[in-house]
């Protein structure tokens, strides 16, 4: 049997500060909408897979 390949990363740390950046546009300009909570989850996520 042969051995697995490595996996590779998809994303950079510069993509994720990217669309967190993205995103807390998003939650700004949607902060009552009710799925907001779904993507200030998302946001501190990024920011905890980017090391912040």
């Amino acid at each position: 049997m042969s051995e697995p390949t490595r996996a590779r990363a998809v994303l950079s740390t510069e993509d994720f500060k990217l669309i967190r950046e993205a995103v807390l546009f998003y939650l700004r300009a949607h902060e009552d909408v009710p799925d907001s909570i779904k993507f200030s989850n998302l946001y501190h996520r990024l920011g905890s897979a980017a090391g912040r």
